[in-house]
């Protein structure tokens, strides 16, 4: 006989069911309701953890799985931050970083150690804990920034460079504070401490880089690959404690260490930020909701005293040293909103230093009660700071990345990069991934509906369902690979004896821009130059054309090596196209390396004066010695040869030396060859 499921509906909710399901209505209405109020949903979502938390309706505990899924989104966090930023950019702006790391730590340190003496009547090392607390911030407003697009802006790079710098400053505070105040420190502590953080570093920033090249390069599986992000997540976090240090440490560096070999057009990422942002990030926000107590603000006044002092205290320190960084660096007024707002929040390391505080018991009252390093009244008055710190940081946050991104937005207009319309001829299944993820890799952010996948289907072979079942599978799947980055791609199937001739017609019929071409990974280039239907094409089109052969993927480049002849910059085409291998540079983070005459790069400083990435200039005009320019080429290097039709501005003879030499020397490399648009070529010749 079969027994009857019981369920329990008493308060609070024990059936992970319930639980589950409630949590999700919270993440789903949330955004919803607010964004008619114009409140930030993370808001929100902190409020929503008050209502429904033990210390409210009493409907959900903070239990293990709470604080489990929380500290997953805490560190999730963190590791988005390391893993959007821009490496180039935050080489370039270390320095930068560095200064507001100082500004953010000592301005919160000082304050906030004459506000416990003076105002609260702390003793030393009281104040100097809670300063601690005011020093450090949480980035919780960095969803925001991340889904407006803006993560690349020197003020974000700058914010999250230096907040690693205060959090690890504040967090060797806490360490030695409550070392002193439980006799824990010793002879060798700063050294065991000092040797462990090295070791650590080393380690993540060295081993993790050489673990994911190689686990991109030999695992195509997309669940196998986000699988293995989540484990480098949680290992860094795992490994920072081991050396002594707080996880979300580990974690930033995963994300740095992992950030070239994730593009950020990539599938990959879109799931790394589909995941976080939907689920873990959602439950630590709740989960910080549901340490809030109301009914504290009632009953005590040392806890409002002490909160109000905190939140003072605190919200003038951040402010302070926004200003300070946005005048040292003349930013504007809304790169100061964005460093306010993803400094001013306070979460995660000043909850791990109070409830540290908190638990430090330096002795007993003569009625037995016990002596805590930080009293409830400063635990309570924390609660309260984070909820005021992270609102206020909230709306700073969201209305200077607003308007950023709006300024952006028209900045990109003008370029016409929405004008884009990318086709990709398929034939191979073995090379219909790359041949998508480069065209992701190429396009400009706003394009999400203008690209499009072509099989073509011999006119003898009509009747043939296999073929045809076969040639839907292989564009279905490029449907897939970009669909995963939320892009829309075309699938268009033509019948035709001539293959040019249908490829031809396609870019007529859809005003299309850029075409993407692929040659097979394990063959070279034909001896009759590019083969006769790829020639064909580039006599009678003239779209931008890139043609690809992938010997490993995009995402696992270290460098892109450029290469460009004399008199490129005079081409109508050089712009588009410089745009193009921008837009590569910059979604997978790799360093380029330009080669051109003085005139050529010189223009080319002027385009990308303005944009990131780490980029060198160096002069090369000798095509006859065109060997000369790799002697130092890697196997993880990816050759951009720029190329141009016979009747081009910039052709060289030498070109025609060029599939030889990469038959020969480069089998083992992907590389692209680059035809600019030509503004003088008739592009109806082949219909007569």
């Amino acid at each position: 006989m079969l027994l009857p499921f019981v369920i329990s509906h008493e308060l609070p909710l024990t059936d992970p069911v319930l639980k589950f399901l409630l949590i999700l209505v919270i993440i789903l209405s949330a955004p919803l309701l607010l964004n008619k109020l114009k409140i930030p949903h993370l808001l929100g979502l902190i409020i929503a953890g008050a209502i429904i938390g033990p210390n409210g309706l009493n409907l959900v505990l903070r239990d293990s799985s709470i604080i489990l899924s929380g500290t997953a989104g805490l560190l999730y966090i963190i590791f988005l931050a390391g893993l959007e930023i821009d490496m180039g950019d935050f080489k370039k702006n270390s320095g930068r970083s560095f200064v507001f790391g100082m500004y953010t730590f000592l301005i919160p340190m000082a304050l906030g150690i004459v506000a416990g003496l003076y105002v609260l009547h702390f003793s030393m090392e009281t104040s100097i804990l809670l300063a601690s607390m005011f020093a450090s911030h949480t980035l919780i407003a960095y969803p925001i920034i991340s889904k407006l697009g803006i993560t690349k802006d020197k003020s974000v790079t700058i914010t999250v460079g230096g907040t690693m710098i205060t959090d690890m400053l504040a967090l060797l505070v806490l360490t030695v504070i409550v070392g002193m105040a439980t006799g824990v420190i010793g002879e060798h502590f700063w050294t065991r401490l000092s040797i462990s953080i090295v070791i650590f570093v080393l380690f993540v920033v060295i081993a993790f880089p050489i673990a994911g090249r190689w686990f991109f390069k030999h695992v195509q599986d997309s669940i196998s690959q986000y699988i293995f992000v989540l484990v480098m997540v949680f290992l860094g976090a795992y490994l920072a404690e081991l050396a002594g240090i707080e996880s979300i440490i580990g974690s930033f560096l995963a994300g740095l260490s992992l950030n070239r070999l994730i593009p950020r057009s990539s599938p990959l990422m879109h799931r790394v930020e589909f995941i976080g942002n939907s689920i873990f990030i959602p439950f630590f926000l709740i989960g910080v909701g549901m340490l809030i107590d109301y009914r504290a603000f009632f009953t005590s006044f040392d806890t409002i005293k002490v909160g109000i002092v905190m939140i003072i205290v605190a919200t003038i320190a951040k402010y302070a040293a926004a200003w300070l960084t946005q005048k040292t660096f003349r930013m504007s007024v809304d790169q100061r909103r964005i460093i306010f707002g993803l400094s001013n929040a306070q979460a995660a390391a000043t909850l791990a230093a109070v409830m540290v505080g908190y638990n430090v018991i330096l002795g007993q009252t003569p009625e037995g009660e016990p002596i805590r390093l930080l009293n409830e009244s400063v635990l309570n008055g924390t609660i309260l700071m984070i909820l005021v710190t992270c609102t206020m940081a909230s709306f700073s946050a969201q209305r200077g990345a607003h308007n950023l991104a709006a300024t952006a937005s028209s900045e990109t207009d003008e370029t016409g990069d929405h004008k884009e319309r990318i086709l990709i001829p398929l034939s191979n299944e073995d090379t219909a991934e790359e041949l998508v993820n480069l065209s992701l890799a190429t396009k400009s952010k706003k394009n999400t509906h203008h690209l499009y996948a072509l099989n073509i289907l011999d006119n003898k072979v009509s009747g043939d369902d296999q073929q045809l079942k076969k040639s839907r599978r292989l564009l279905e799947n490029a449907a897939l690979t970009a669909a995963a980055t939320d892009t829309h791609l075309q699938e268009l199937q033509r019948y035709d004896l001539n293959v040019t001739n249908a490829i031809l017609s396609v870019i007529l019929e859809h005003r299309i821009t850029d075409l993407v071409l692929g040659l097979h990974k394990e063959k070279g280039i034909p001896s009759s130059f590019l083969g006769r239907i790829t020639e064909g094409i580039l006599d009678y089109s003239d779209v931008t054309t890139l043609i690809y052969k992938p010997a490993q993927p995009l995402s696992t480049m270290k460098r892109h090596l450029v290469v460009i002849p004399v008199q490129a910059e005079k081409e109508a085409g050089f712009p588009q196209w410089v745009a193009r291998v921008w837009n590569v540079i910059q979604n997978t983070g790799a360093k380029a390396i330009f080669y051109g005459s003085s005139d050529t790069l010189g223009r080319l400083k002027t385009l990308l004066g303005k944009r990131g990435g780490e980029m060198e200039f160096t002069e090369f005009s000798d095509w006859e010695d065109f060997l000369i320019v790799f002697r130092d080429v890697h196997k993880d290097d990816n050759l951009w040869i720029v190329m141009s039709r016979h009747n081009g501005i910039s052709f060289n003879p030498s070109m025609n030396r060029i599939p030889g030499y990469l038959n020969k020397y480069f089998q083992q490399n992907s590389f692209i060859l680059v035809y600019p648009l030509q503004a003088n070529a008739s592009a109806n010749r082949y219909l007569t």
